[in-house]
């Protein structure tokens, strides 16, 4: 039998947030507690500039990595199933084209890593702590 799931911010029919206290979705042991927020605060910083510009420079800087990296990924695929031989060129010793290749794909993962928590301190931080106090001092 499928548990019931409540939602983390119930919304009363008057459109207000209203106190909530359940078990944390994420099993983590913990309660999950809210308080009663007017949801048009989260809809003004929705429709907020701020906003849309976190959005943008979310979305300019992930969107191309997730292409790039699943090109990436997909030619090594590729290429590991029809270019068997060019995969199997020996470099140095048994290290051949597609050990090679494929050991890079954990490299460039780090290096995503690496490039959007830099992005995201540069960029989207300062925005998002912005809003955030915003938020904090019209619910409070």
């Amino acid at each position: 039998m499928a548990a019931r799931r409540t939602p983390l911010l119930p919304i009363s029919p008057a459109g207000r947030l209203r106190s909530y206290v359940g078990r944390d979705p994420h099993h983590s042991g913990g309660l999950v507690t809210t308080r009663e927020h007017d949801a048009s605060v989260y809809e003004q910083v929705q429709e907020s500039s701020e906003f849309q510009e976190l959005k943008r420079a979310f979305r300019r800087w992930t969107f191309p990595m997730t292409v790039a990296f699943l090109v990436w990924y997909l030619l090594y695929v590729v290429l590991s199933g029809w270019a068997r031989g060019f995969m199997g060129i020996k470099l140095l010793g048994d290290i051949n084209v597609g050990l090679v290749f494929g050991l890079l794909q954990f490299v460039s993962t780090f290096l995503i890593a690496w490039a959007y928590a830099r992005h995201a301190e540069r960029k989207l931080d300062p925005i998002a702590d912005k809003l955030r106090h915003e938020v904090e001092e019209k619910t409070q």
